[in-house]
């Protein structure tokens, strides 16, 4: 029986909330790949920034300060950062996605840059051309 290949995987911001926050909104495979120590698990600044300004506009509510919560589960998830590089904002110009959401299109160029599969439901991003996509649905 054949070695299953290692995957790094790139959390959108809303697949890194639920990971913490509601698990049961991941898909079963999805949920796998996030549980499987094998893999290394990757977040963008740009899900921190998110998630930082989701919870300003109370739009997500934690139990804690939320710089305090996301460095918290940063290190509980032990999670590797795809810092945003000269590279990432050249390449999130070329991408040829069909929107114009600077965060999907920074995650997405990370995404290529950096090799890594991206984990997300958004159906923009599922079909973005040139990206590795483990799909939530």
């Amino acid at each position: 029986m054949g070695r299953r290949a290692v995957m790094n995987l790139l959390l959108d911001t809303h697949i890194w909330i639920w990971l913490i926050l509601e698990p049961t909104r991941l898909a079963r495979r999805v949920a796998r790949a996030l549980d499987d120590p094998e893999n290394q698990l990757w977040i963008s600044p740009v899900s921190v920034w998110e998630l930082l300004m989701l919870s300003r506009k109370q739009r997500i509510r934690l139990n804690e300060d939320p710089v305090s919560w996301a460095r918290r589960m940063i290190e509980k998830l032990a999670l590797h950062e795809a810092a945003l590089t000269t590279e990432v904002a050249f390449e999130s110009e070329s991408l040829g996605l069909e929107h114009s959401d600077p965060a999907d299109r920074w995650l997405a160029a990370s995404a290529k840059v950096y090799n890594l599969t991206l984990v997300t439901g958004d159906k923009k991003l599922i079909g973005a051309p040139g990206i590795k996509v483990l799909a939530n649905r």
